[in-house]
């Protein structure tokens, strides 16, 4: 039997990276930077997905990181072939675009060994040009899967500070597009981990000109939408099938699905009535959560005739705001 290979490391950072030569330098120096710091055993992992510009020759050239290439699998697949290439205590996963605040690495490594936790959520923060425009602690539930489907924020999977036994068996999976992160930490949420909690922000997120693949435009929003919709349909599925698809939980759901009908209604109306008359039958007593004239609608005329109408409203718009 092949021995087990030894854990080099105690904390291994996971970052895919596609056509990312703006920005991987500054990430990688800052991660460099806070982790000799404090002190903390770790490597640096990049995964090349594939990238045209400079990125993958930049990371040719460094030291102090490992650096692998694949082809332009996308961005899960590369973090898979970073964790499986990974020999550490811990893991956490971080875009090529973000950073983590000062010490936070340390405060949630401290705290994952002193609790002997499986996660170590925290908080996040969104930034400009380096101007931080929000910061937003973690909010304490005590139903870490009610509180992912939907119940409350759940601040961000990069903010994670994962055990790395504990994913052995958890990809992320291509068939969930951009929302494989989203996935991930709900597949995570169903194994029952001990979570511990780091408050404050630990991981900063850029809002740039580039955009981020969560929220895409045009056809890749209907593709996210059907995404974000099996994703449902898987998790509340196993639930159910546990016996611990509770009120609770349900509630939590249509905190994500109401939303959702409504966006896919915007391409295909249809299907849109279906994820509505899901919620009804998830929760009877579901009312529309939207206040004044919208949310009569919703209540006399029903899901339909009111996105029918409010179809009408954008087409009617639509010349105004070009």
């Amino acid at each position: 039997m092949e021995a087990k290979p030894p854990e080099l490391n105690l904390l291994s950072v996971v970052i895919p990276a596609r056509d990312e030569d703006g920005c991987i330098a500054s990430t990688v120096e800052h991660l460099h930077v806070e982790l000799r710091l404090r002190a903390v055993p770790h490597e640096i992992i990049v995964v090349d997905d594939g990238s045209t510009d400079g990125t993958w020759d930049w990371l040719q050239q460094q030291t102090g990181l490992v650096a692998l290439r694949q082809y332009n699998l996308g961005q899960c697949w590369a973090k898979n072939t970073g964790f499986a290439r990974a020999r550490s205590k811990y893991v956490r996963f971080l875009d090529s675009d973000d950073w983590y605040h000062e010490d936070t690495l340390r405060h949630q490594f401290e705290i994952a060994e002193s609790e002997q936790a499986d996660i170590v959520v925290a908080g996040c923060s969104v930034s400009d040009n380096d101007q931080i425009l929000m910061r937003r602690n973690w909010i304490s539930c005590d139903d870490f899967v009610a509180q992912q489907l939907g119940e409350c924020d759940n601040s961000h999977h990069a903010a994670y500070f994962y055990r790395r036994e504990f994913l052995a068996n958890l990809p992320h999976r291509q068939d969930a597009a951009s929302l494989d992160d989203r996935l991930f930490v709900l597949e995570a949420a169903l194994m029952h981990p001990k979570v511990a909690v780091y408050s404050p922000p630990a991981v900063n997120l850029r809002n740039h000109t580039k955009g981020r693949i969560q929220f895409p435009n045009g056809m890749r929003s209907v593709v996210t939408n059907f995404a974000h919709l099996q994703i449902y349909r898987r998790i509340l599925t196993i639930l159910d099938g546990r016996g611990e698809l509770t009120l609770r939980r349900k509630r939590a759901a249509i905190n994500s699905l109401w939303p959702l009908a409504h966006w896919i209604a915007y391409t295909h109306l249809n299907e849109a009535c279906e994820v509505a008359n899901w919620i009804s039958e998830l929760d009877p007593e579901f009312r529309p959560p939207e206040p004044g004239a919208l949310g009569l609608l919703y209540r006399r005329l029903g899901f339909r005739r009111t996105e029918e109408i409010l179809k009408l409203r954008r087409m009617f718009l639509k010349p105004f705001r070009t």
